[in-house]
């Protein structure tokens, strides 16, 4: 079968009656519903508030249930735990624990101290009871440092010998990440106050994130670059409306689904994360078509369907494409990771409903009113804008400052006529007189130089990758004023970096075997080298064991190489050595054995993940743009930045550049989150790719010419792109402020990748390689472009013939030539003359 196109270029189709535009045609489905919200404007605006108000009131009768089981199928740590439930249920661990660690200045066995701590720990075990005796927390079954269980966590040598100990502090599989914080904070308040004394609550799982204001900061830059984009301070307020509107649904209904699904309680910040950057985006790209066809003359229910029916249904394409990428996470096999899909999954498909359904009932209010803006707005909301600015660091003064000068400049408009007179509009240049047009036809006349520059940048940025070590990072890169990286570092002095991250070894003897191998087991594991103690086996039953307990610490903190190494060389070596001769059955678990465990397990799969992420990029872009070289530039472009992205953060995490301007200190990359960012940074590129491309493909369909296309749809596209893109960086960059370390991660991360994506490679990379490549851009093989599916971006504009189908037309009399401004002429390629 032959795989040839046509080389005839195609041609403008033929305007219907007298010359003029063709008829539009019939509204699609997203077109109709649109109308319907434009014309019943009230009923979709109560419509909406009364799905607010019944997600916040289911989400509030509920509550929320976050966990993070971290159980990895078929591992070593997972059969200890198993093992764990069933002949120590009295410890109650689930795989989530912590300490309480506490240090006196007259010992720990003083009578006084004891006394004290003991009554603390038995408010654990009963869960705070009220005064009827009903637990106010789901408590933690408390292995105390004064009981046989706990002998070893009472310091006995240097410095602090006698002065430090903790409690271990186990919770059940069924306690959510807010319920232990929760513990935590109540742990605090309960403190025994005795001069000398203090104790801290330690570990991840009891620590307690405080409300995140960060976002604020987002925001206020949002709205800036909104006022400076359209010019309106009524168009900047309708994306940032729906932007809102669509997170607070899908944080609603994340909290619903947190009792369906394992969902961690970090979601609720990535998924506010992302919600603010797409939704802000989305809307933002339906408001400049809107303003589009008002310019064109249309009426505003006709632009608003129009909008809808274009720029509508690339949000939905990219808005889908980031669910389906996401919801993918479900097929790693771990259950709070597919929950993250789920959680951020919900709130872009909320974002994505507002902006389609919402925004058009908007628009109906606003009508014309989208291109006046008057000087007291503009000045409120300049104002407006400091006082979120304000609020998001948290500098009240600002924020004060800023409310009233906003709430003064309305009042004084009253009064003041100035205030309320229009701002005048600038007035918009012509395409090829703006400095996107002039910035592509640069690139375009020197595309080789251009693009092994950029790509040589991004590979350098991307270098770092190769020393990416994934790991689970510990309490350690807690920030320093917490209770949680106080307990860390008072464990560490006290007993030694292993304290942090003890190892429970498991054992389940066979039918024959005696104590004996145990012993021999327990030997073993002491004369292990980076081994620092292991504690006497304890048996569940000691007239007739069914299982033994050791706990096992090492020399090295949770985090380190040499800690991963360790396990390892247990698991492999020293304890099949030890038991060769027996049926003991040996697990290595507990929780920095599980997420070493995480960390293997997730390696294993994060490539295929990435090859079936790019796949589905590849086979989406193939089918809209009828191209096979188009998508194939898009993955590698996808790779490039991206790769880009994890070098720095490999740079800025891992090897602590520039570490202390972000709170944070070197350490291994948390597994889950490199797969993550890929889906997220996948979904998010696919609007700039949708939204220029198409606007490129339109441009060549008209004209028939590979080159000016390129310049035209860049330029045309360059000023909403960027100010969706600055948006998108600084919300996502404020969330660096955050104090947890893996959203501090994911902020930069992101924010990063989508600065690299907007600049480098849509500014630099695509109009070079497109160059180059001229008319092989829209090549695809005719038996393809049979089988795909045709998927219409740009809905509401008329009928473009796709270049492989294109039968060259009718002769037709020439018509008299109308003389026109020579487009800037690039002597790389000399376009071919029409068919």
């Amino acid at each position: 079968m032959s795989t040839s196109t046509t080389t005839t270029r195609p041609t403008p189709p033929l305007a219907a009656g007298d010359g003029g535009p063709p008829p539009r045609p019939p509204a699609s489905l997203l077109g109709r519903v649109a109308g319907w919200c434009f014309d019943h404007r009230i009923k979709a605006v109560a419509i909406w508030l009364v799905a607010l108000f019944s997600i916040f009131g289911a989400a509030g009768a509920l509550g929320s249930r976050f966990s993070a089981s971290s159980a990895v199928p078929g591992s070593g740590s997972a059969a200890g735990f198993e093992v764990l439930k069933q002949h120590f249920p009295e410890l109650g661990t689930g795989g989530q624990s912590g300490t309480i660690v506490f240090t006196s200045h007259q010992g720990v066995d003083d009578p006084g101290v004891r006394a004290a701590m003991q009554k603390l720990f038995r408010l654990v075990d009963a869960g705070f009871p009220d005064r009827d005796g009903v637990p106010q927390h789901p408590g933690g079954t408390v292995v105390s440092p004064y009981s046989a269980p706990g002998r070893g966590q009472i310091a006995r040598a240097g410095p602090l010998a006698g002065k430090v100990a903790y409690a271990q502090v186990n919770l059940s599989a069924d306690v959510d990440n807010t319920e232990s914080g929760l513990l935590g904070q109540a742990i605090s308040a309960h403190a025994p106050h005795i001069a000398g004394l203090e104790v801290l609550p330690g570990g991840q799982y009891l620590a307690v994130a405080d409300p995140p204001q960060t976002e604020l900061i987002g925001l206020a830059f949002a709205m800036l670059v909104l006022i400076i984009a359209f010019g309106s301070v009524l168009a900047m307020g309708l994306p940032i409306a729906v932007a809102l509107g669509g997170v607070g649904a899908g944080i609603g209904a994340t909290l619903v689904l947190s009792h369906l699904f394992t969902i961690p309680d970090n979601t609720i910040l990535l998924g506010m994360m992302i919600g603010l950057g797409v939704g802000i985006d989305y809307a933002l790209f339906i408001v400049s078509r809107y303003r589009e066809g008002l310019h064109e003359g249309r009426s505003p229910r006709d632009a608003t369907v129009g909008a809808m029916e274009s720029a509508g249904r690339a949000v939905v394409f990219a808005g889908t494409t980031v669910m389906i990428s996401m919801l993918g996470l479900l097929l790693v096999g771990i259950g709070w990771i597919g929950g993250m899909g789920i959680g951020v999954s919900t709130t872009v498909l909320a974002t994505m409903l507002t902006s389609t359904t919402l925004l058009p009932a908007l628009l109906g209010f606003a009508r014309e009113r989208v291109e006046l803006t008057r000087w007291r707005g503009l000045i409120a909301a300049g104002f407006t804008a400091a006082a979120l600015l304000g609020l998001g660091l948290g500098f009240a003064p600002l924020a004060a400052l800023g409310a009233v000068l906003a709430a003064l400049t309305l009042l004084a408009s009253v009064a003041v006529g100035p205030l309320r007179r229009p701002v005048p509009r600038r007035a918009a240049k012509p395409v090829r007189a703006t400095y996107a047009y002039r910035w592509s036809r640069t690139i375009q006349r020197s595309p080789v130089r251009w693009l092994v520059g950029a790509t040589a940048l991004l590979l350098v940025l991307a270098a770092p990758v190769g020393s990416l070590r994934l790991g689970w990072a510990d309490e350690g890169n807690f920030p320093k004023d917490t209770s949680t990286r106080q307990a860390y570092d008072l464990l560490a002095r006290g007993f030694g970096d292993g304290f942090n991250g003890p190892f429970v070894i498991t054992v389940v003897p066979g039918a024959h075997d005696s104590p004996v191998a145990v012993q021999r087991l327990h030997r073993a594991l002491e004369r292990t080298a980076g081994v620092a103690a292991v504690t006497q086996p304890l048996a569940d039953n000691p007239t007739k064991p069914g299982a033994y307990l050791m706990s096992l610490v090492a020399t090295t903190a949770p985090q380190d190489v040499a800690t991963t190494d360790l396990v390892r060389r247990l698991r492999a070596d020293v304890i099949p050595a030890a038991v060769a001769s027996s049926g003991l059955d040996v697990q290595v678990t507990g929780s920095a054995a599980t997420s070493i465990d995480i960390t293997d397990f997730l390696a294993q799969r994060t490539i295929v993940f990435f090859g079936a992420v790019l796949t589905l990029s590849f086979v989406l872009l193939m089918t809209v743009f009828r191209s096979v070289l188009v998508p194939l530039k898009a993955v590698l472009m996808n790779l490039l930045s991206i790769g880009a992205a994890y070098g720095v953060i490999v740079a800025v995490f891992q090897w602590g550049w520039a570490g202390a301007l972000l709170g944070i200190e070197g350490g291994p990359i948390n597994p889950f989150i490199p797969m993550m960012l890929f889906a997220i940074v996948f979904g998010l590129s696919m609007d700039y790719e949708v939204f220029m491309l198409s606007r490129i493909r339109e441009e060549y369909l008209r004209t028939g010419d590979a080159t000016t296309s390129v310049a035209d749809g860049l330029a045309s596209t360059a000023r909403v792109i960027t100010a969706a893109a600055a948006i998108m960086v600084v919300v996502f960059a404020s969330f660096m402020l955050e104090d947890i370390r893996e959203i501090k991660l994911f902020g930069l991360g992101l924010a990063l990748a989508v600065l690299l994506d907007a600049t480098l490679v849509r500014m630099v990379v695509v109009p070079a390689t497109m160059e180059l490549l001229g008319d092989r851009n829209w090549w695809i093989p005719k038996w393809l472009d049979r089988l795909l599916p045709h998927i219409d971006i740009e809905g509401s504009k008329p009928p473009v013939p796709s270049p492989t189908d294109v039968v060259a037309p009718a002769p037709q009399p020439a018509p008299v030539p109308t003389p026109v401004p020579a487009p800037e002429p690039i002597p790389v390629r000399t376009p071919q003359p029409a068919a």
